[in-house]
């Protein structure tokens, strides 16, 4: 299906409709299109994954000189690795002569990658370094740069790496915005940061990968319901309806946006997350006060890097009796098609952590949002009924989501000490029409 572009901004699939008419963001009407359409889905791989900065791995995967991981902008796999000179790259796992992959590891460590169809060998940031027989094969006149890996660019935040195959693509940190002092928060309160913990659990779902993007960037209302067992085992708050209003939520720009939600006044957090004393020290040390501020009454973090890397920093007692385990998890939503996803997800803990912490961590997340997690399961069953039921023709031409949740609410700072568009109360839509507002900027912008 050829999409068509016409004058202006009207941005047109194949039958003629225009990108613009299937949202009304000031209303918060999105037709239900949006999701599976395999049109729409070709569009988004072309203008969104090819176009931004896409957030793939974490350094300390890749600690070592020669270390890499296999991962993916969009729908291409790549390598992700240092060199020995300790530069991270990026670069297309296909070889430039046929297209084989050169690398057909998950991870591991290796000062070079070999394709295995002609023997074509490659150094870590994508250059040709040898050929079998190249001369009595090609001849003088063979020219070594032009075989050389299709590179991307790299970059880093708080320990994310990031990559990026648009040389045009503004520099990463304006992307992030105001995300950047959340992030702060969350990968940098102490001196050596965050570690991934063991490699990134993975697995497909039959759902669209916006599903989970949408779920993580805002939506704190289906708790009660989607994870009514967790309510009931008191994993969180059952008592209490407004187990969401004690806290903010937080619209950034590009599409990036959070919540954050703490406790009812009368309970009383640990600082911190209950973080051993050794790690309190380091944050008391390494955070601004207004960061100390924020994170000191913080019980659940829920957010999303756009395009489609969402986080959750959570605390959990998952035995009764036994002590809350927190962790960070990040989660990649990688596109498999209009209509199935594969998820990557890491947990995270303070490196300096004794292990005893980081055993609890591990646990805690293997338990809740781990590939067979309680929670995990919920969400994404949810995922999967929404993409099977808007696959239809009817659903997808009348049916409309309904983003209405405090569209009328007013921004409203209060004495939240971080930046960003902040609503009081993390029960709102705000978060998920600023993710389809990006959506729609990203369409319908010259892409030439």
């Amino acid at each position: 299906m050829a999409i068509q572009k016409n004058v202006g901004e009207d941005v047109c699939l194949s039958d003629g409709t225009k990108i613009r008419e299937l949202l009304d963001l000031e209303e918060g009407y999105i037709s239900s299109r949006v999701i599976g359409d395999p049109e729409i889905h070709q569009m988004e791989i072309e203008r969104i994954f090819s176009k931004v900065w896409v957030p793939i791995a974490h350094e300390s995967e890749i600690p070592n000189k020669g270390d890499y991981v296999l991962r993916y902008i969009g729908n291409e796999e790549v390598i992700v690795s240092r060199s020995e000179g300790g530069v991270i790259n990026v670069v297309l796992n296909a070889c430039t002569h046929r297209g084989s992959p050169v690398c057909r590891s998950e991870m591991g460590n290796s000062s070079h990658f070999r394709c295995p169809y002609h023997g074509f060998t490659f150094k870590q940031n994508g250059d040709l370094i040898g050929v079998p027989a190249y001369k009595e094969a090609f001849g003088d006149a063979f020219d070594k740069t032009q075989y050389s890996l299709v590179k991307a660019r790299a970059a880093t935040y708080a320990g994310l790496i990031f990559g990026t195959f648009n040389d045009s693509a503004p520099p990463l940190e304006e992307q992030l915005g105001s995300l950047k002092w959340y992030l702060d928060m969350m990968l940098s309160h102490t001196h050596g940061g965050m570690e991934v913990i063991g490699v990134p659990q993975r697995w497909t779902v039959k759902s669209n990968w916006k599903l989970g993007a949408d779920n993580f960037v805002g939506d704190a209302y289906h708790t009660f319901m989607t994870h009514q067992s967790a309510v009931q085992l008191k994993l969180v708050p059952s008592g209490d309806p407004k187990f969401a209003f004690y806290g903010v939520h937080v619209s950034c720009e590009n599409g990036n946006g959070l919540g954050l939600i703490g406790a009812p006044p009368e309970y009383e957090l640990p600082p911190f997350y209950g973080v051993p004393q050794n790690i309190v020290e380091q944050i008391e040390q390494k955070l601004t006060p207004e960061h100390q501020k924020a994170f000191s009454r913080l019980a659940y973090i829920h957010g999303n890097i756009y395009p489609n890397m969402s986080f959750g920093y959570f605390s959990w007692a998952t035995e009764a009796g036994k002590n809350p385990g927190s962790y960070l998890t990040l989660r990649q939503w990688v596109p498999k098609g209009p209509h199935e996803m594969e998820v990557f997800s890491w947990v995270l803990v303070e490196k300096e952590a004794p292990d005893w912490w980081k055993e609890l961590a591990r646990e805690t997340y293997v338990r809740t949002f781990g590939s067979s997690g309680m929670l995990e399961q919920d969400d994404t069953e949810m995922w999967k009924n929404i993409t099977r039921a808007t696959k239809g023709y009817i659903a997808s031409s009348k049916l409309k989501f309904i983003y209405r949740m405090g569209i009328d609410r007013k921004p409203e700072q209060g004495d939240w000490p971080g930046p960003g568009t902040v609503y009081q109360g993390d029960y709102s839509e705000a978060n998920q029409l600023n993710i389809w507002r990006q959506w729609h900027k990203l369409l319908t912008e010259n892409n030439e």
